[in-house]
Formats: structure tokens, sequence, C-alpha cells
């Protein structure tokens, strides 16, 4: 195991990792640069951190040399230090795992280094050494991103693996005892932050959070800062002029025990970092001591407490949501055998045996992952309908390893990561990305975007030859257009998602033919979100109905129950945009209901570009009346709480929309669904058996099922019948389809399972 150096000789994430991991594999030998005396004997310490960079090169390269007789592989944690071992002397022949702790480079630009030239030199040195891999390991998705994305590692070898964390160390104690230790009161609220004091920790930021909340605390509160660096001096500055320098206290560089009586003592752990996190070890070990953790949405952090509670997330660099989520931490934060048990699942014996499996798999010079590789294209990152879709779907796709690949970067990476799905980010200039339909009935494609597409085709098609999956996806209209082109070059089958209805009420005629001719033409095969929206394909071999699938939480939720005393709520979810008719709830909710306590809720956001048309909503409800019973919003995330709101879901496109997956929202919720009679939800929906249906745009007939849902019976007899009628889009029934379509596209071949 070729190292950077022996924690705690020298500190840092990466050498407590190294030290750990080679610690619960007995059977492995080591080289690092330094040791101390808590070094074994099966790690040779070599050189100093001091000496010549030259002089450590070569120490480093002559006991590897010495140590690689009886090596089966190799097991690289640092580039600088590995890259001559691995491309000279005695193994350069034997497998290796290349771990990745964090883009290198770009972290020395981050600590202040401006030279482009050894920041290019970095660079190229970490992509030479990650030429040798066989298997790699990172931490977090998000890291595997950086990965793929800079260093060209291909996604079929990289293999997620969350660190472990040592509960006996780091184990629950007693607070009340923890504090008198440190000198803190019993009642006071404590946070604790174990950072290198650098500027991308965000310390800066955490102490102006906490100069906003203090006063705020009901018992008053201490953050305890522990770690050392150049940023300490500015630190104690700022909480000086802040007047709160009494309740921060900086502690400097602590032992392994005061660490522990830190967890113990604090009700929150904060990494309130600004960039280049991997995972934060120390979400472990404050976990491990009953601590939860407030991070930020960098790098590996999300992933790292997503599982115990997603709240405790806060964006990066937004002093104001920090000061929040720390004074909501007072009494909403997870308890500590909630965060005890969270760390529990990180035992560095399973880490261990993880590790000898990829092992195995390196010595035997095979990526052990028989499944078939598809690649996923979709234009925009932003949560839209089929890019949910595609969300909740590829968990469930076993004999798939997927790799995702946007045109830019958005919400649905980080969502991604979450789902532990591979992803990079090929940008895509942004005029031609975001270029809109009607474009083509005003004068065509402007040279400029269409310059840009050619180039983007090229683009991709290189990339998708050099990660030579075997087959393509595309998940939306353009990356169809683009990525049929792109896969066509390449000379890799391609399937392609259709979630448009391709005709002239949706698209400009030039569109519709062209599309129409691109799906007979390049992909292997064509997918339809629904029979009306392959309908509009015209005559296509090869294509067939693939529906959305139901969240995996919703279709097993116990039955929703009305909130008593709450008047009756009508809604409608979506993206707001004039096709999709929220003005014309408006107008049938005013008239079915001019006057009374029924209420209406509109939830969404204005994702692609209609900001003109989210401004008229507000105006047209009070012109019709409807002032303080209509309450807009906005973009939701947690679609489950919305539909919490409502007694009645209402889907209102003024034309015939292809799918409609908010309908299966509703259903699987509980919730009473009307909808307009043609397109999808005329597919999904029976009338006046799992819902109501009106005619398209005709706001009487809206105005008229809306009236009919305040009968009670009729919305528990719709809401328990739409629910037993969910089966067709459950996760694992849509799921065999798609991979049946894909087996009868890919022939059988060594190596690759038949899903």
């Amino acid at each position: 195991m070729l190292g950077y150096g022996w924690f705690p000789d020298r500190l840092g994430g990466l050498n407590r990792y190294y030290r750990d991991l080679l610690e619960h594999l007995p059977e492995a030998t080591g080289v690092v640069v330094g040791r101390d005396a808590s070094t074994p004997a099966r790690v040779a310490g070599v050189s100093g951190h001091g000496r010549p960079l030259p002089l450590r090169l070569l120490a480093v390269w002559r006991a590897a040399q010495q140590a690689a007789g009886d090596a089966e592989v190799v097991d690289a944690h640092f580039a600088l230090y590995a890259l001559a071992p691995l491309w000279l002397g005695r193994l350069r022949r034997k497998p290796v795992i290349l771990h990745f702790h964090g883009p290198w480079a770009a972290e020395s630009v981050a600590a202040g280094d401006g030279s482009v030239v050894r920041r290019r030199a970095r660079l190229e040195l970490e992509r030479a050494a990650y030429r040798r891999a066989d298997q790699a390991v990172v931490l977090t998705s998000a890291f595997r991103q950086v990965l793929v994305e800079r260093y060209r590692v291909p996604p079929w070898i990289v293999n997620v693996q969350p660190p472990g964390v040592d509960l006996e160390r780091f184990a629950p104690g007693s607070r009340e005892a923890a504090r008198r230790e440190l000198g803190l009161t019993a009642d006071a609220f404590v946070a604790v932050s174990v950072r290198r004091l650098v500027a991308r920790m965000g310390l800066e930021l955490l102490v102006g959070a906490w100069r906003d909340a203090v006063a705020e605390l009901p018992a008053g509160g201490t953050l305890l800062i522990a770690g050392d660096g150049p940023l300490e001096g500015r630190l104690r500055e700022l909480a000086a002029a802040a007047g709160v320098g009494d309740s921060i206290r900086l502690l400097g560089r602590v032992s392994d025990e005061t660490l522990v009586s830190l967890y113990r003592a604090a009700d929150v752990a904060v990494l309130p970092t600004l960039e280049h996190e991997g995972f934060g070890l120390v979400v472990l070990e404050a976990a491990a001591c009953g601590t939860p953790s407030i991070v930020t949405s960098v790098g590996g952090l999300p992933e790292a407490v997503a599982g115990l509670d997603p709240s405790l997330i806060v964006p990066p660099g937004d002093q104001a949501a920090l000061r929040e989520r720390l004074l909501r931490a007072v009494s909403d934060r997870p308890g500590r055998e909630a965060s005890r048990a969270y760390a529990e699942g990180y035992s560095w014996e399973a880490v261990a045996a993880r590790h000898r499996a990829i092992a195995r798999r390196a010595a035997r010079r095979s990526p052990g992952d028989k499944r078939l590789k598809v690649v996923y294209l979709d234009h925009v990152a932003r949560l839209s309908g089929g890019e949910i879709a595609l969300l909740r779907l590829l968990p469930h796709l076993e004999a798939v390893s997927p790799h995702v690949i946007l045109a830019e970067d958005g919400p649905l990476v980080e969502r991604l990561h979450l789902a532990g799905v591979s992803t990079e980010v090929l940008p895509f200039a942004e005029q031609a990305r975001n270029l809109h339909r009607s474009r083509l009935d005003r004068g065509g494609v402007p040279a400029s975007a269409a310059a840009a597409t050619a180039g983007y085709i090229v683009r991709l098609a290189a990339r998708l030859r050099r990660l030579a999956p075997d087959l393509v996806h595309a998940n939306s209209l353009k990356s169809g257009v683009y990525g049929s082109l792109a896969a066509r070059l390449a000379g890799i089958p391609m399937v392609w998602h259709v979630r448009d209805r391709i005709d002239d009420d949706y698209l400009p005629r030039p569109a519709v033919l062209m599309i129409r001719q691109m799906t007979r033409r390049l992909p292997a095969a064509v997918l339809a979100n629904s029979l009306s929206t392959m309908s509009t394909l015209g005559a296509t071999t090869g294509s067939s109905p693939l529906y959305s699938v139901t969240p995996d939480v919703l279709p097993y939720a116990p039955p929703r129950e009305r909130v008593n005393g709450r008047p009756l709520t009508y809604g409608v979810v979506g993206r707001l945009a004039p096709w999709k008719g929220q003005d014309f709830f408006l107008r049938a909710f005013a008239r079915a209901f001019p006057s009374g306590e029924e209420r209406g809720v509109l939830v969404g956001g204005a994702l692609f570009g209609e900001d003109d048309y989210a401004e008229t909503l507000p105006p047209l409800a009070e012109q019709l009346g409807l002032g303080g019973r209509i309450e807009f919003r906005g973009y939701r995330s947690d679609v489950w709480n919305e539909l919490e709101r409502l007694d009645v879901l209402v889907h209102t496109s003024v034309t015939a929309e292809p799918f409609g997956q908010v309908i299966l929202e509703g259903m699987a919720a509980g919730v009473p669904v009307i909808a307009a009679g043609a397109g999808g939800p005329a597919e999904i929906l029976r009338h006046d058996e799992t819902g109501l249906l009106y005619r398209v745009a005709d706001v009487v007939d809206l105005a008229d099922a809306m009236q009919r849902m305040r009968d009670e019976d009729l919305r528990e007899r719709l809401s328990s019948s739409a629910r037993s009628a969910l089966e067709p889009y459950a996760p694992a029934t849509v799921a065999a389809q798609l991979q049946g379509l894909y087996s009868a596209l890919v022939a059988p071949r060594p190596g690759h399972e038949t899903p």
C-alpha cells in the first residue's frame, strides 16, 4: 500500500484513512513518507516530509522495489509518490488499485498556489498515475464524478467505497462529564467544528452565522473550533469584531482523547465546507459519539449525512441558511441513539472486507461487473418530469451498470449521487441547449447554435467511443437529437426515449418532420412514455411504450387521512408553463367556487424560462376574486409533503399531456385526481373509477368535476381504486420491461449476463 504519510505524524483525512484501512488489512505492507513511534514494522516509513522532493521520490521508489517481491496487488493512495513505482521497476506489471482522495491539482490552487504551470503539471501527473488503474476507489459518488470527468477514468472500474470509523474509540459517553471536562455549562447549545483552518473549509462563514444565531439560542451557546492552520488569526479577529468572542473558542490542535470529548459534549458538529470535500470523516466520528453534523452540499458531504437526515444539508456559502439550521438544531436534529446507529453501518471490518473483494477483481484484471454498460443522456440537470422518472428507475435496473452524461450541471447531479449512480457533466453551450422550439418557426436555428450542436455531437461521439458502452439511452427530446447522431458516429446502438408529443400542437412543423425521420432511421429502438405519445411518431419500427414509475415509498405508504377542520383544498403540482394550464385552473376554480371555504394551491416554478407566465398568475387570482384563497408555493422538491396538503389533485394541461407523472404520485399518495381526458392521463385513469376525466381546456367541465369532488364518499372511492391500479407503474415492473428490451438489442457475449 503506497501512501502519503503516517497519521498522526502527518495529519489529514487521507493519512487517517490510509492508516485505518491498513490496520484492518493485516496481510498488507505499506510505504509512506515519515514515521513515528506508532508506525508498525510492516510499514516502511522513509525519508521525511521536509526533505527535497527528488530525495523523497527516490526513497519511496526504492522502498517500493523492496516490498514488491511478494505483492500481488498495488494499492496506491497519492499520485505523486505512486507514479514512479507504478511505471518503473518491479511493480509496473502488477495489478493496481488507485484511491482517489481528492483533486490534488485543484486543491493546490484553492490553497493559494496560483501557478498555472504547476497546476497543469500536477494534473498531468495525476492522470498518468490513474491510467495504471485496474480498479479505482472513491469515498463518494461526487468524487467518482470528478475522477471520471477530470481524469477520464472509466466509470465501470470505479468503486464507491465509503470510509469506516473506529466504533470503539469514537463511542457515546456521558455528555455531562464531557462538558465538565471542557468547562461547558450543562444546558447551553454547543456546536463543534473540527477542521483544518484554511479558507475552503468555510469557517469564516461559520463564525458569521454563529454571530447571527447565538443571541437567539434559548440558553446561550458555545462554538468550539478545533484544528490549526493559517486562518487562526483571522478567525479570532472576526469573533472579536462581532462581539461574540466569549461564545467562540478556538482550541488549536487537540489530542484524540479531547476530540472524543468534543464530540460527546456537542449538540451538533458543523462542516461548512466551500469546495473540495471528499467525504468528511469527522461526520462519522461525531455520529459514532452520538452527535449529528450539519454540512454543506459540497462534494461528498451530502452523501455522508443523507442517510441520517437530509435536512442537515445546507447550500455552501449561504450564511443565512447555516444560521437558520443552527437555530433549528436546538430542537430539530437526529438523536444520539439514531446518530450512533447510523455510524455503526460504517465499521472498518466491513470496509476491509469490501476492499479485499476489489483487490481480488484487480488481481484477476477483470472488472468483475457482468452487467450491461449503458450510458444515459439528458440535456438538462433540472428536476423535471423525465429527469425524475429516470432518477426513480435507474436504481431498479439490476442487470445494468448505468452512467449518466448530462449537458449541464444542476440539482439532478446531486440526486444521482445520492442514488449511487455514476454521473458526469459534458457541458453543452447554453444558447444551443436552451434553444426554444419556437425558433424553428421564426427563421430557424441560429448559425451559432447549429455550430455548437455540431461540435457537441463530435465531442460526445468521442466520449462514447472512449467509454465503449453496450448501449446508449437518450432520456429527453434534445438529447435524442444530438445523442442519436453521436451514437451513430461512435458505432453504438441507441435507444431513444420520447417523452414529448411529436405533433403540431407541441412542436413547430419543421421539428415534427425532422424528429419523425430521425426516430425512424437512427436509433436501434424507440420508447415512448405512453401510447398517446407513440401515436405521434408515425410508423416507427421497434417502438414500444415504457411507463414512468411511482416513487418506491409512495405505493406502500398508508392511506392518507384528511386533516380535520382544514378547508377542502384543490391543488395543481407541476412546473409553471402556459400549456400546463395553471391559469385555466384558476378560472375553473373561480367558476366552481366563487365564494366559500374551498382553497386552491399551486405548487411549481418556471423551470424553462416561463417566468413571464408565472408572474401573471397572482394578479389573475386577484382579478378573479380569489385573493386569500389561492396559495402559490413555488418550486418544491418534496412532492410527498405537498400532496399531503391536498384533498384533490387537479391536472390541467390545455394540450394533450404526453404522460402525467404527477398523476401517479397523487394516486400513490391517496389523493383523488381530476385530469384532462386526453393523452397520457386518459391511459392512466379510468373515468369515475380511479379518477375523474374532463374535456381538455373545457373550463365548465373542469368546474363541474371540481364540484363533484366535494363528495367525501366519491373521494374515498376514487382514492382506494387508484391505489390498487398502480402495479403497471411499479419500479420492478417497468425495470423488467426495459431490461428485456436491452437484452433484445445486445446479443449475449462472454462476460455479460443476460438481463
